[in-house]
């Protein structure tokens, strides 16, 4: 059962909000960021933040038990919490804080199985005839094996649940995808996550991904955008949680469009509802633009992490009235959402090793030099402050975005602000927004 829906209130001029952002990498940044210059903003937490977020948020720190959590809010009388990450909203916190009366952005924990199981998604991907994948879950490593022995054709092996993006691994041959089985099912490397898989062919073609606001019948698309998954350059080595994004992808045609939202999106949002679930927060729609159109290669129930690092310097608008419309079901009232019309690129720096074991605590320099370059922000994901230092304290340390004119200009203006940024063991891709770049006119098919 989901939750029956809190009292809503309207925002205007005059009001202004406590808001707590729940997160601490470079989309909770991002998002904080862009909350900050919101007229109806009085008052700003995060927890448990970072360096670049405590510049412009309190940081609190408050442990994982939402019942805590919503002790706090209430005291703080906190009028709008936004959750970024994947994992909190898995768990349940909007449900917590929504008993309590508390308005929350993002899905309730049913809504977020979306996300958190592969195989409920495609699941009811196949019941509303959604274009997706050819795929088979399996709890058992040898059925799962034999399987792939039978269909003898390129696959990819997923963990059915939440593995901070890592859980996608490729079997192009038997021998990889009988490897990438014994790695979640028997090694038990995703942990829990891992308890079944899901294996689905293999998509040629190009990813983009596609972001809606929902707000359970209502959609409010954004602009379109890609990430870079891989971790090196050519798109090759280990899948990471994103290396890099830009806006706008060029792949999304203004045809494409229309045929994901006609398609996917509100067959999605519909779906939800018909099994009793309204889904209310971000639908975040990972695409392959096959040769025959655009297929679903996995949803997630919040903002994507880098694309949000692109995604809101472009948005004009305030984004604080569009999150209360989702929540209160009033999307439908926010047609006039704006738009820049220049580009935006982001280039991730990481540490050197991820998404393999990596160091932390490197003294990162330059930002303030990064900062000064006009149309440059640096977003911090994973950093801290260390007796006057900001210091790597993650993987993914910087977003380093760029606004510009168009997307050329865009990308080169973000690598400068990369070079002006340094930390040892320093990693980042070279060649983020390489395939707009390089893009030829390519006549998809839709069927």
């Amino acid at each position: 059962m989901c939750l029956t829906e809190i009292s809503t209130y309207t925002t205007t001029k005059d009001t202004t909000l406590n808001i707590l952002v729940i997160g601490q990498g470079g989309r909770e940044h991002t998002l904080v960021w862009k909350l900050a210059q919101s007229s109806l903003a009085q008052k700003i937490y995060c927890t448990p933040g970072n360096a670049g977020i405590a510049q412009i948020a309190e940081p609190i720190q408050i442990d994982d038990d939402f019942t805590k959590l919503a002790d706090w809010s209430e005291a703080k009388n906190i009028d709008l919490t936004v959750i970024g990450p994947e994992n909190p909203l898995a768990a349940g916190i909007v449900d917590v804080l929504h008993e309590r009366g508390l308005k929350a952005f993002g899905p309730n924990k049913q809504a977020a199985r979306l996300e958190g199981s592969k195989d409920f998604a495609k699941q009811l991907m196949l019941k509303n005839d959604i274009p997706t994948a050819a795929y088979q879950t399996f709890e058992d490593a040898d059925e799962a094996i034999a399987y792939i022995e039978d269909i003898k054709i390129p696959v990819f092996v997923k963990a059915d649940g939440l593995a901070a993006g890592k859980g996608v691994i490729p079997g192009r041959t038997i021998a990889e995808a009988t490897q990438a089985v014994k790695t979640i099912l028997v090694d038990k490397t995703f942990g829990n996550a891992g308890n079944s898989v899901v294996i689905e062919e293999e998509l040629i073609g190009e990813e983009a991904s596609f972001t809606v606001l929902v707000d359970g019948k209502n959609c409010l698309p954004f602009v379109s955008s890609q990430d870079h998954k891989m971790s090196h350059d050519g798109d090759i080595g280990k899948n990471t949680g994103g290396m890099g994004a830009y806006s706008p992808a060029p792949v999304m045609t203004p045809e494409l469009h229309e045929y994901v939202m006609e398609r996917v999106v509100h067959p999605t949002v519909k779906g939800m509802s018909d099994i009793g679930c309204p889904f209310k927060g971000v639908l975040y729609v990972g695409l392959m633009i096959t040769d025959t159109g655009p297929k679903v290669l996995e949803f997630n129930c919040r903002f994507g992490d880098p694309e949000t690092q692109v995604l809101l310097p472009r948005l004009k608008s305030d984004l604080v009235p569009l999150l209360i419309a989702c929540i209160d079901g009033t999307l439908d009232q926010h047609t006039d959402v704006q738009w820049r019309t220049e580009a935006a690129a982001c280039v991730v720096m990481a540490s050197g090793g991820y998404p393999n074991p990596y160091q932390t605590g490197k003294t990162i320099t330059g930002l303030e030099k990064a900062d000064s370059i006009e149309g440059v922000t640096v977003f911090h994901a994973g950093t801290k402050e260390n007796e006057n230092n900001v210091v790597t304290a993650g993987g993914r340390v910087l977003g380093v975005t760029a606004l510009a004119d168009d997307l050329k200009s865009a990308i080169e203006k973000a690598y400068r602000g990369v070079t002006a940024i340094h930390f040892e063991d320093a990693h980042w891709r070279k060649d983020i927004g390489h395939r707009a770049l390089s893009r030829t006119i390519v006549n998809y098919k839709i069927r």
